[in-house]
């Protein structure tokens, strides 16, 4: 009973409170030990304490400056060789990191924050430009997908859930169009968690073609 209380511990001092569609993508070989990996909309870093343990090379944006400092202090404690400028207190769709200087970018519950369609836009492709050639954008964002017909169209692509929510909300078409406009490959289908009578969750995973 203890030593399982301790693996259990462990587990979770490994991997903090990381999405478990994103723990996916690293059982499955996608960020290999050494990637440059990007959090474009981190939080408090709930996804980066994998990566700074593991010795990864980490970036992060956050238009919250206190989210910053948290993940400062984060990286701090697990990956002092960091610089603190790797994490930046800016938005998304106007951050100042170079183009294509990641291996693998997060992008996690950020989109479906947009104010609107030119907004949304604005911070998909703040985030896609930090992906290198042959690297990995991973996204998870509200979707209508599985529960169509049961949001309240708003404006500008915002909606109101049935939890009563606001969010800004894409279909099936629409990530299918934009993932061929911003010259990007599926690495996996489209796969949707629907949280009953409350939201859809949509993982979309594609890689950046030479």
């Amino acid at each position: 009973m203890g030593s399982s209380e301790g693996a259990v511990t462990d587990l979770a001092s490994l991997l903090g409170s990381i999405d478990i569609y994103l723990f996916d993508q690293i059982l499955r070989g996608r960020v290999p030990v050494g990637s440059d990996v990007f959090d474009a909309g981190c939080g408090p870093g709930r996804n980066l304490v994998y990566f700074l343990r593991e010795g990864y090379d980490v970036r992060a944006v956050d238009p919250d400056a206190d989210a910053i400092g948290a993940v400062r202090e984060l990286a701090r404690a697990l990956a002092p060789r960091l610089e603190a400028s790797s994490f930046r207190a800016e938005p998304v769709e106007a951050n100042s990191f170079p183009d294509s200087s990641a291996d693998f970018v997060i992008s996690s519950a950020v989109l479906h924050f947009a104010r609107d369609t030119p907004h949304f836009r604005a911070m998909l492709d703040g985030s896609w430009r930090l992906v290198r050639d042959g690297g990995v954008f991973f996204c998870r964002l509200a979707s209508t997908i599985g529960m169509e017909g049961r949001f309240t169209p708003l404006s500008n692509g915002r909606f109101r859930l049935p939890d009563r929510s606001e969010r800004y909300l894409v279909d099936e078409e629409t990530l299918m169009a934009l993932t061929s406009e911003l010259g990007g490959e599926l690495v996996d289908p489209l796969k949707t968690t629907v949280v009953q009578d409350r939201r859809c969750m949509t993982t979309w995973v594609m890689k950046r073609t030479p």
